[in-house]
């Protein structure tokens, strides 16, 4: 009886998971610097392998938690705010490659660079028509989303798994599609990487973004696989909740892709 829990609050036991991810985070950096520098992937690989071993091995303790009545009220309300931090972490984090995207279109090239480059986009540069795929992959997400919203409302406001199992469903499938014709735009696109900040600024903005959007359609799965097991009530399912705020915020992120990269930064602004 002394040790008998008599507070709404998580007391957690000492765990490796911190240390062992900060190790893998710190490999992964150092071993992709090593990678840039024409030193072999295997230190990055190995550092990737720790980092996702740990998000497995952590996330699984979390969900056990929540599953043996850990996840009292006021722990959830930490979990809610802790979430909350993050999503605004991802907001500063896109809106640095927003930032360096409007600014060299606004004010395109610089005394060092070539005379074609002070222009935007950059002449030879031949951009993506913003209403053929595009508004595609645009219309595919909102409606994943919209599906993700099916299911919430399914869990919360009537508590029907069936209909939370089939919106879920719906929704890793178009977040899937989304992937496969994004990853389809790339491989006809006239411009690289390398060579020009329009094809910089171009793929770190969407690439990051389809980053976000494979991770997100994991998170999906993962509450999927949860739903289908029995998992999630009306009044307890954080970790679903936490997904739809994620998945959410991708569809917003994409909508300002949508309109400042696509549209308003591909009609020769300079």
């Amino acid at each position: 009886m002394a040790h008998e829990k008599n507070h709404d609050y998580q007391i957690l036991p000492p765990s490796i998971w911190p240390f062992l991810g900060a190790l893998g985070a710190f490999v992964m950096l150092f071993g992709a610097v090593l990678f840039m520098h024409h030193m072999g992937p295997w230190m990055f690989i190995a550092g990737v392998l720790v980092v996702l071993y740990v998000m497995y091995g952590w996330w699984s303790e979390v969900v056990h938690e929540g599953n043996t009545g850990e996840h009292t009220p006021v722990v959830r309300i930490s979990l809610r705010y802790g979430f909350m931090m993050f999503i605004m972490s991802e907001v500063m984090f896109f809106a640095a490659w927003f930032w360096t995207f409007i600014k060299h279109a606004m004010y395109p090239g610089g005394p060092t660079e070539p005379q074609a480059f002070h222009v935007w986009p950059p002449a030879g540069v031949e951009t993506f028509d913003p209403w053929h795929l595009p508004i595609i992959n645009t219309l595919i997400l909102l409606c994943s989303g919209a599906a993700a919203t099916w299911a919430h409302h399914a869990l919360v406001h009537e508590n029907n798994r069936k209909d939370l199992v089939n919106g879920l469903t719906l929704a890793i499938v178009l977040g899937a599609c989304f992937t496969l014709f994004q990853a389809y735009e790339y491989s006809t696109a006239t411009f690289g990487f390398a060579g020009n900040i329009y094809g910089a600024s171009f793929f770190m903005a969407t690439g990051f973004h389809g980053a976000h959007v494979i991770i997100g359609t994991i998170f999906l799965g993962v509450c999927l696989i949860r739903a289908l097991r029995g998992d999630f009530t009306p009044t307890e399912h954080v970790g679903f909740e936490a997904a739809a705020w994620y998945w959410h915020f991708v569809d917003v992120v994409w909508l300002f892709l949508f309109a400042l990269v696509y549209i308003w930064g591909g009609n020769g602004l300079g």
